[in-house]
């Protein structure tokens, strides 16, 4: 029980300071980071504690066995680490990495794409149709393409490139954020209604929980209602036009518009293809955004022959590495290793079931694990449901669990992967974030399942 509190408490202590952030002039990758580290080591040390040895799956104490068949403790002790420490590093530790690493490449192969494409000014061809400099406008625009594209995509990449573009529309930092903290709930809403556009729900379809149809028709619109109310709610105070930021025309490479045109429709069609790719080969994500990112670096350098020497220098791979935003990958690394932990011990799977023994409302379940999902990483809230539920597919627990996970992390700026990645990119502190956008996002999450709820019960089906 001591062992328990003490990693709740570090992952606590950490979580305060990561939203106390500008507060305390700590950049939040240092508490996630240490965070995830101290609560994995607690846990690990302690190993025996958290999981007895007659806990500890029997296949992995028959691989230890094989490995070691000539050792007399091979089931038990090896090199003074107990089959409980070694389960907890090499079956969760290393299963909890090669997860965190999927979501890694994936954002860092997104993000890279995105610079490249914007480094040979592709999103011009956007950017530049996109005449209308009324700010209401300009957000209505903003929040449906972000809505409509994550259904296709998936939110995080969706809000990597929404926020790319508002970057070339909008000077103004503060009415960035607003744009910034719209692009999160549309996108976050549009994920939610299709088994592509956000892991939970990947995941609910990869275990047979809900179907590709059934997701989409069900869950549509209450997934509108829950980006529709927010922005609504901003229309009424967000008032005037934006200033377009200045071009530097001296930083401004010169390049044809046909080399644009086709690095803008290389990068645009292998962000398209990585669904596409993972449903036909069932690889991970990760892999078709590698891919995609290769043929778009080929083609760059293919075009970069026929650039002047300034042009070729600015458009390197390695000057748009640069650009990168590495801490912001670090603290997705440290926030998805403390959350890892909780899991791992079962912390969060206790929750859940404490959540279900008390609650006893399967509908309220789902809302609440949706609630918590702003606060802690709606994957493992969702495996666990996954685990303590054996509903029949598409019964209305699993659809909405599908909405409240992926819609309920926009609540809070760390709670979905498109909110980290919209904190690093424009700078997000939580506080604003929790003073701004939370009491909007709160409101359209509760919205979107009224909406559900009476769709259900009161038009049935």
């Amino acid at each position: 029980m001591f062992l328990t509190i003490l990693i709740c408490t570090v992952f606590v202590v950490a979580y305060t300071a990561i939203a106390f952030e500008h507060n305390l002039h700590i950049n939040k990758a240092a508490p996630a980071l240490f965070a995830g580290v101290v609560c994995w080591t607690i846990y690990v040390v302690n190993a025996s504690s958290f999981l007895p040895e007659a806990n500890v799956p029997e296949w992995f104490k028959q691989e230890v066995a094989a490995e070691h068949p000539a050792t007399e403790d091979a089931a038990g002790e090896q090199g003074h680490i107990s089959i409980s420490q070694q389960y907890a590093i090499e079956g969760q530790l290393n299963h909890t990495l090669a997860e965190i690493a999927s979501v890694l490449f994936f954002l860092l192969g997104a993000m890279t794409i995105v610079e490249m494409v914007d480094a040979f000014e592709g999103f011009s061809i956007i950017t530049d149709r996109i005449r209308s400099n009324h700010k209401l406008q300009l957000l209505w625009v903003i929040s449906f393409l972000a809505f409509f594209m994550s259904a296709v995509l998936d939110n995080l990449t969706t809000t990597i490139v929404m926020i790319s573009l508002v970057r070339k529309l909008v000077k103004d930092e503060k009415s960035r954020l607003f744009f910034a903290g719209m692009i999160v709930c549309a996108a976050n809403a549009g994920g939610a209604w299709t088994v592509i556009g956000d892991v939970t729900t990947t995941m609910l379809w990869i275990k047979d929980k809900i179907s590709v149809s059934e997701v989409a028709i069900r869950l549509f619109v209450p997934s509108l209602v829950c980006f529709l109310v927010p922005l609504i709610l901003v229309s009424l105070f967000m008032r005037g036009n934006v200033e377009r930021p200045e071009e530097d025309h001296e930083s401004r490479i010169e390049i044809a518009p046909f080399w644009k045109n086709l690095l803008f429709a290389i990068g645009v069609l292998g962000l398209l293809s990585v669904p596409v790719f993972k449903l036909l080969t069932h690889q991970p994500p990760f892999m078709g955004m590698l891919l995609s990112l290769s043929v778009l670096w080929i083609a760059a350098e293919i075009v970069r022959n026929d650039l002047d020497t300034a042009t070729r220098s600015s458009t390197h791979v390695v000057e748009i590495l640069k650009r990168i935003d590495t801490s912001s990958i670090l603290f997705f690394l440290g926030i998805l290793l403390a959350v890892g932990s909780l899991a791992s011990t079962g912390i969060l799977k206790g929750l859940a079931l404490q959540l279900d023994q008390s609650v006893g409302n399967i509908d309220l379940v789902a809302l609440i694990i949706g609630l918590l999902s702003s606060i802690v990483d709606n994957v493992p809230l969702v495996a666990a449901g996954i685990e303590m539920y054996d509903f029949p597919r598409d019964d209305n627990f699993w659809q909405f669990l599908a909405y409240t996970a992926g819609t309920g992390g926009s609540c809070l700026i760390i709670g979905s992967a498109a909110g980290v990645a919209a904190m690093g990119l424009e700078r997000i502190s939580f506080i604003w974030y929790l003073k701004n956008i939370t009491p909007l996002a709160l409101i359209g999450f509760f919205s979107g399942a009224a909406a559900y709820y009476y769709i259900e019960h009161y038009l049935g089906k």
